[in-house]
């Protein structure tokens, strides 16, 4: 199985002790970073980038670390077709594969030690979504409530472009009509001059 991980600052040493214990246990472990330690990192950054490569399916399972595990999570569900959990114990830890489908583990550091967070991450690699009938049907109308969200994002999207484009039209016309002004400005002036000029041009033929 190919699981990746990644963590912010508060995560970044318990990632690279989870990395050899997932190769220990015969998987490849997909490191997504951070590569080099950063006090100042920011969670969402890297819930985004690991939500990204399992709602993709580019590895079979992610694991995120962070210093309490609830931030990592509360992002990382915020793409579609990621299911994030925080897990501090065991049962949880499998129980959310089997019955939800859970493809994302959040562990946060401050909560667990290195021995703890390794069972959580063997029963997690482990386990297998049954697949049951009421499971199904639960996880169905969870991703219904997905697809309704992502929809209504998508509409209120448009919206807003289309509100955008129509003020931009009106601006275009507002500019059209300065230049239908200063055009027709410039005509009568032209006109008035050559008024002029002929005026005078009669004059002076009639003296």
């Amino acid at each position: 199985m190919r699981i990746s991980l990644t963590a912010d600052h508060n995560g970044f040493e318990l990632k690279k002790e989870l990395i050899e214990h997932i190769e220990f246990l015969g998987h490849e472990a997909i490191d997504l970073g951070p590569y080099e330690y950063e006090s100042t990192d920011d969670y969402p950054d890297y819930a985004k980038i690991i939500s990204d490569n399992v709602s993709k399916h580019e590895t079979d399972r992610g694991i995120m670390i962070c210093g309490s595990g609830v931030g990592a999570s509360v992002a990382a569900n915020k793409i579609k077709g990621t299911r994030a959990a925080v897990c501090h114990d065991i049962y949880s830890a499998h129980q959310g594969v089997e019955h939800d489908d859970m493809n994302l583990l959040c562990i946060g550091s401050k909560i667990i030690g290195v021995e703890i967070a390794k069972e959580l991450v063997k029963a997690f690699i482990d386990a297998k979504y049954t697949g049951e009938e009421r499971h199904s049907r639960r996880l169905n109308k969870v991703l219904n409530m997905e697809n309704e969200f992502n929809q209504k994002e998508h509409l209120s999207t448009l919206k807003k472009r289309e509100d955008e484009l129509y003020e931009e039209i009106e601006q275009l016309k507002t500019l059209n009509n300065k230049k239908i002004f200063q055009n027709r400005a410039v005509i009568f002036l032209g006109i008035s001059i050559l008024i002029v000029l002929l005026w005078i041009l009669a004059n002076s033929i009639i003296q």
